[in-house]
């Protein structure tokens, strides 16, 4: 279909509207002050930020083990430093057994030894030549390897997922070597076929740079809670490309290998810090700075960098208010350093007084990667399901910061460069994304917590989960960057209350709303575009409901004039009506279609963690069939996301075939029948049940 000049003359106008108010409080800095934006901007430090990132560099930091702990104490020690309050460790029990929601909890993982070497015999006398070493490189030891001394013989299996990799291979007291994780081939090839331990060169994500280094080693991992217990190797492209060639023209390869590790009764740690509010009735409110502080050794892009970065956040807002600098907020501001996902879930659900009290987060996962990353900075929004204004509040300080860098690479002058003394100079050319799934901010943002969370963080990254994702790929520039569209934010939504905030500061939230409300639009008609076939008002109300509840979203933090929600709403309304063009087409169906959906109280969750198929393994205790939307492609989304978004919108007030259009809207058109048949299925297993 062709969008009518009629479309874009109600969006112009709906914009004016909204520019109408901004305009006249329109001033050089978005939201904040112009002293508090120079304070911030003269104070953040990319340096000290990457001067402690060296430091968790050095330190395999893998769940519930002495180099995780070793990085708590090293957070703790620096929030303790720079006078933040409160700074603690807070320890959950991970003993395999225990339930945090929908996070079933995993034992902690430690390693002293690793070695894999070949085993040759020149001239009768047996030498060895050394293949991996984790005391030199730990990322060679796949996660969850258990203790093992083993001698034996290679075999490629190719892929290795399939029993047909195996055909007319013998691998049992072998050693296989797999293109795939471990993880997904341990039960196949070890509980199957008899194999004693795996060999990996699985490739990193794929991006445009996909295989294009062979000397990349990707950390690996084997499941957590698969009975077939061995060990994992992981090696470069280069080194197996080697083996393979060997094996295919005939040679035998004979393997030694040495494993000291395996998992353990544990704790899952979570370092917290705050900066007290000092509003007596909104000091119990906070707003979240989060992170994920574990990782394979360097692990510096992901994820020391967002840790780093959110301490230096700390670190910056606790000293510009200790020098008067900034006034204190009203709300507390507290900093989160959890294991990635599972900590999150640890926190919320063993401290629900922690869910309770956040209003928003800011979360950052990969916020460092200079030049030789290819790193794409983005300020991701939230899920349709979970509408909030505190996403346009981050894109304000972000495109402040496109305009201030661009302005500052190109002409070599700016207000605000934002540049730091060892970083690069290029513009940031952050990118306004919709909603991406991958971090702790689905955590956040499932139904049953319901925080809005801004997510920070780089894509593609060329170098994720590899050896090379190194310190020396971390630029300064990008960490202050970074920080400052982070402290930005979280700080403007502290101080964000009727008495605190100054009087232009609503309209101009209100004004922002509606220009990025434009931007969005326009995503929206190129997607009707490319669905000519379906009236585009299927996807137009969702479209236009979920824009106006930004707005209401704002009574979370400040009184919304009813006049100015009232414009809005006209607004909408008068746009919905020109792009559906006729009244919106509804099926009639009957049963279980017209069941009004809601989730029940527990588990809290997404059903997708760490480690662990919540859905996937009761789903097979209740002998269920696997539902086709789990494996649904959509034009802009994959199962996972609209199983996540389909639970979500189950929220009491909508049927199957609303739920359906929520997440046709936001991800691409799905069949009626796979959502409902997904929805039957989570019912059975208790998750979601129908509304009285």
């Amino acid at each position: 279909m062709k969008v009518s000049a009629a479309v874009y003359a109600i969006a112009v106008s709906g914009l004016a509207m909204g520019l109408g108010m901004s305009v006249a409080a329109q001033q050089r800095t978005p939201l904040l002050p112009e002293s508090d934006v120079a304070a911030l901007a003269n104070e953040l430090s990319g340096e000290t930020a990457k001067r402690n990132l060296e430091g968790l560099a050095r330190l395999h930091r893998q769940r519930g083990s002495a180099g995780f702990h070793a990085a708590a104490e090293l957070v703790a020690e620096r929030a303790r430093a720079y006078g933040l309050s409160d700074v603690a460790i807070l320890q959950f029990p991970a003993d395999g057994k225990i339930f945090y929601g929908t996070q079933r909890s995993r034992p902690g993982w430690d390693a002293e030894e690793g070695e894999l070497e070949e085993v040759k015999n020149p001239k009768g006398a047996e030498a060895t030549v050394k293949i991996a070493s984790y005391q030199a490189m730990p990322i060679v030891l796949a996660e969850d390897s258990e203790s093992a001394e083993v001698a034996a013989e290679l075999v490629d299996v190719g892929e290795g997922t399939k029993e047909a990799d195996y055909a007319g291979k013998n691998v049992k007291g072998k050693i296989v070597l797999v293109r795939a994780q471990p993880g997904a081939v341990q039960d196949l090839a070890v509980g199957k076929f008899g194999a004693l331990g795996i060999v990996s060169y699985a490739r990193n994500q794929r991006t445009a740079w996909w295989g294009e280094d062979e000397n990349l080693i990707r950390w690996g991992h084997l499941e957590t809670f698969s009975p077939n217990k061995t060990f994992g190797f992981m090696v470069s492209l280069k080194t197996a490309r080697g083996l393979r060639e060997r094996l295919a023209h005939g040679e035998t390869i004979r393997l030694h290998a040495v494993v000291k590790a395996g998992q353990h009764v544990s704790n899952y740690e979570v370092v917290t810090a705050t900066i007290p509010g000092v509003d007596p009735k909104l000091k119990d409110e906070e707003i979240a700075f989060s992170c994920h502080l574990d990782h394979q050794r360097p692990g510096a892009n992901d994820n020391a960098s967002g840790c780093v970065t959110i301490l230096e956040v700390a670190r910056t807002l606790q000293k510009l208010m200790g020098d008067g600098k900034l006034p204190r907020p009203a709300r507390t501001i507290r900093f989160i350093w959890p294991p990635e996902i599972e900590g999150t879930l640890a926190l919320l659900n063993g401290k629900p007084e922690f869910a309770r009290r956040i209003k928003a987060a800011v979360h950052m996962d990969m916020v460092g990667g200079g030049p030789a990353t290819k790193a794409v900075f983005h300020v991701t929004r939230g899920p349709m399901s979970l509408p909030s204004f505190v996403h346009d509040v981050a894109w304000a300080f972000a495109e402040f910061v496109n305009e201030q860098s661009y302005k500052f690479a190109a002409t070599g002058r700016a207000e605000y460069p934002l540049v730091a003394p060892e970083g690069g100079k290029e513009p940031l050319q952050a990118q306004s994304s919709a909603y991406t799934m991958g971090s702790d901010h689905d955590v956040y943002q499932d139904s049953s917590f319901g925080i809005p969370a801004i997510y920070l963080n780089d894509w593609p990254d060329r170098y994720i989960h590899t050896n090379f994702d190194s310190a020396a790929n971390i630029d300064t520039t990008k960490l202050k960057r970074a920080a400052f569209i982070g402290a930005a934010s979280g700080y403007f939504l502290a101080r964000m209350t009727n008495v605190d905030m100054p009087k232009d500061r609503l309209p101009a939230i209100i004004g922002l709303l509606s220009e990025h409300r434009l931007a969005r639009l326009g995503e929206l008609l190129h997607r009707c575009e490319l669905l000519s076939f379906i009236d585009c008002g299927e996807m137009t109300r969702p479209f236009t409901r979920q824009e106006m509840a930004k707005v209401d979203s704002i009574q979370w933090f400040a009184t919304v004039p009813p006049d100015w929600r009232q414009m809005e709403w006209t607004q909408a309304q008068s746009l919905e009506m020109h792009m559906s063009g006729r009244a919106l087409k509804t099926e009639m169906f009957l049963g279980d279609y017209r069941k009004v959906w809601q989730r029940g109280s527990d588990p809290k969750g997404p059903l997708a963690v760490f480690g662990y198929d919540y859905f996937g393994e009761h789903a097979k205790a209740a002998g269920i069939a696997t539902p086709k939307l789990l494996s649904y492609e959509g034009l802009w989304g994959s199962g996972e996301e609209y199983a996540y978004e389909v639970l979500n919108f189950a929220n009491g007030k909508r049927n199957a075939q609303e739920i359906r259009d929520a997440v046709s809207a936001e991800y691409g058109p799905v069949p009626v029948e796979m959502v409902l048949e997904y929805l039957l299925a989570l019912e059975k297993i208790g998750v979601v049940e129908p509304a009285k």
